[in-house]
């Protein structure tokens, strides 16, 4: 390395030597002790002080968790206006939320949530008119509501359900069977799973597991040696067979799933440090028979969508990065044919149902959704309430009847039925939310980042509004591993919506919005894109009088939240408020912990010596500096995140409240009992939602009101 360049990067990293705390005239911040562990990359000495913050199970980190939420929860309870929110919240958040229906067997089944239930019900019903009956209620897995429903699966007969649980919103499932005519459960109990669907094959199911950690190592790297069985109902965990290992591959992840009919069995495979999968295909009643490769390269995402007969229908990136779909027979794999071929827009989902494919395209992040026939003939364009969202599109080969759902920023998420022959859409079932939609609109905007690439965004206000810089704004992202942000409902965002204020959505980078090139252009040695379209996006709203420096807040999670991270210390000037939740802050030591090795691709690594010197220059936690003014901050994360752990954000509060040069606070919000996200009750979510719109406003100076005071 050049020695000018070494010396800039001891500059980025001295003030990392010193952990003396400043003279912070509000707040009295828990001590954190210095430690003096010091790592050397490429001869580059970086101290990493509070290494013993990655223990998650020591006594010193727990009494260092409970102090800060001692503190946190002490300081949140002082706004005057905090409980206001939170009534607000509950009072909004409290009418019917359907899921989409589905047939198994000879039942119809369904999710309903009646408002403030903990976690939705599953419904059962003889018909789509039917009188619905409870099926599965997860509320009664645990009396405080911490064991949640993950997925749910039913034998093709519709004989028997498998259900999968988490326990405090932990990666790790737990898989349990019942027989559906009785709702009895089966002694079936099986542990260890992760990442892994149900697949059902006659009177079992083909699943994904490992081995069990030890004792207090659930959240350390235990994610090797992924082995897919074979579980019989009725059967325990004992008794299943290993159909598939890697022995030579122990860090890669395998999964068998089975077509709707049962026909073939689907292996995919997935490389930490490859872009795409592995993809192969046998006959089910094969046994014995080897897989056969669609495509072994791990290059490109491919997958399997179903099989009509002997053909197999197949979506990928491969030659187009905006999707395709081809089809091939079995008996004569080597002939393949087109059938929709890459567009202008992404081709984001397709669903088979009644002999047709159902289609839905991303134009600039919204949703286009048609009809096409199994050749590849368009039939219908599908009507949708207007620009939006939608996922979904189930149904069954032999039936005209599909369903998908729809959403968008003033439209709560309803589930569709519609009508393949007819070409009909109409709502399955009715819900309203206590909020005039009619007050508020949705404009898209496009804006220039700093290299000139032009970068879409939603903004969301009430009708009228006044473009005088004064509005409280929070402005969202996300920018990575090929996820794009659509259109979507949210009933917190509801609290900054009639309090006056704006709701930003910028498709940055990173994100799948324009398919594979876009995501390309926000990875690895190419990040530092992502972060400037953000900035850039906060810049176009103050620019155009939606807000002002002293108004703005920003906001990400998980991914999203390395997002927050990195622009409040590159640009620490431009925000008053940064929510980073789950976020990935220690971007040298990501990849040492549970799945962090998954995320190589996006990120790169610091065991390269380019991608570390990169990797540094951006990574939060390194960027830290002392004498600077950081916005309010309220860090958010969970004591059984298995996923991003917990220790990115504790040793990121820990180093920004030891650095912070001005009176804004630096706080850390603990959630106890759960994990990455998914999993909480709605209880939980309303109170951590209520938390940081009360830290939000506060912190901008901005009084609360509600318009049904």
């Amino acid at each position: 390395m050049k020695a000018y360049v070494r010396f800039f990067f001891f500059l980025a990293i001295i003030s990392l030597i010193s952990c003396e705390s400043v003279d912070n005239k509000k707040i009295s911040y828990p001590e954190t002790v210095c430690g003096d562990t010091i790592d050397t990359y490429f001869g580059i000495e970086v101290p990493d002080p509070y290494r013993w913050l990655e223990d998650d199970n020591s006594d010193e980190t727990k009494a260092w968790v409970m102090e800060q939420n001692h503190l946190t929860d002490s300081l949140l309870a002082e706004i005057p206006f905090r409980q206001k929110i939170e009534d607000r919240l509950t009072q909004i958040w409290d009418y019917p939320k359907y899921g989409l229906p589905f047939k198994k067997g000879d039942y119809w089944y369904y999710y309903k949530n009646d408002g403030l239930q903990a976690q939705a019900v599953v419904y059962q019903m003889k018909n789509l008119d039917g009188d619905p009956v409870v099926f599965l209620d997860p509320n009664t897995f645990s009396d405080d509501g911490t064991v949640s429903l993950s997925s749910l699966s039913f034998s093709k007969n519709g004989a028997f359900c498998t259900y999968s649980i988490s326990k405090g919103g932990s990666d790790w499932k737990e898989i349990f069977v019942m027989e559906v005519e009785t709702k009895n459960k089966l002694q079936d109990h099986l542990k260890w799973v992760k990442f892994s669907g149900m697949s059902w094959y006659k009177d079992g199911f083909y699943y994904t597991r490992f081995e069990a950690p030890k004792d207090g190592e659930e959240l350390k790297g235990v994610n090797e040696n992924s082995k897919v069985y074979y579980h019989r109902a009725g059967t325990s965990q004992d008794a299943d067979k290993m159909i598939y290992e890697d022995t030579e591959n122990p860090k890669y992840s395998w999964y068998i799933n089975t077509t709707e009919d049962e026909r073939f069995l689907i292996l995919s495979g997935y490389n930490p440090s490859a872009r795409g999968n592995a993809l192969y295909y046998k006959k089910a009643k094969k046994k014995k028979a080897d897989f056969i490769p669609i495509q072994e390269d791990f290059e490109n995402k491919t997958w399997v969508l179903d099989n009509e007969g002997n053909e197999l229908f197949v979506m990928t990136n491969k030659d187009a990065p905006r999707n395709r779909v081809y089809k091939f027979n079995v008996n004569k794999p080597s002939e393949t044919s087109e059938v929709i071929p890459q567009s202008t827009d992404v081709l984001n989902n397709v669903g088979m149902a009644g002999g047709k494919l159902l289609v839905s395209y991303m134009h600039d992040a919204s949703s286009k959704a048609y009809v096409y026939n199994l050749d590849g003939g368009l039939e219908h364009q599908i009507e949708l309430p207007g620009i939006g969202s939608i996922s979904g599109f189930s149904g069954e080969k032999d039936s005209d009847l599909a369903f998908f759902s729809y959403t968008s920023f003033t439209f709560p998420k309803m589930a569709f039925k519609y009508n393949i022959k007819t070409n009909k859409a109409e709502v399955f079932r009715e819900s309203g939310v206590d909020f005039d939609m009619e007050n508020y609109e949705t404009k898209q905007v496009f804006y220039s980042s700093k290299d000139g690439t032009k970068i879409p965004m939603f903004i969301v206000y009430k009708k009228g509004i006044e473009l005088n810089g004064n509005n409280p704004t929070l402005l969202y992202g996300y920018g990575g591993f090929n996820i794009s942000l659509t259109p979507y409902f949210s009933i917190s965002n509801l609290i900054l919506l009639e309090n006056g204020g704006v709701y930003a959505l910028p498709n940055i980078r990173g994100g799948g919005e324009y398919g594979e090139e876009w995501h390309q252009a926000g990875t690895q040695l190419n990040k530092q894109n992502v972060f400037d379209d953000f900035i850039a996006a906060a810049e176009y709203l103050i620019e155009n009088g939606y807000t002002s420096s002293e108004k703005l807040a920003i906001r990400g999670g998980s991914n999203g939240g390395l997002l927050v991270g990195a622009c409040m210390t590159q640009r620490p000037d431009l925000f008053q408020v940064a929510i980073p939740q789950v976020g990935v802050m220690d971007m040298l030591r990501f990849h040492k912990f549970t799945i962090g090795y998954y995320w190589v691709p996006d990120y790169g690594s610091s065991d390269d010596a380019e991608q570390f010197d990169y990797l540094l220059k951006y990574s939060p936690l390194h960027n830290i500096h002392d004498g600077t003014c950081y916005p309010a901050t309220l860090i958010t994360t969970a004591d059984h995140d298995d996923r991003v752990v917990p220790a990115h954000s504790f040793k990121f509060a820990a180093e920004l409240q030891s650095k912070q040069s001005c009176n804004n606070p630096t706080l850390i919000r603990i959630e106890t009992k759960a994990g990455h996200g998914a999993g909480k009750s709605t209880n939980q979510r309303i109170k951590e939602a209520s938390d940081i719109w009360a830290f939000m406003f506060y912190n901008m100076g901005v009084e609360v009101y509600s318009e049904k005071e």
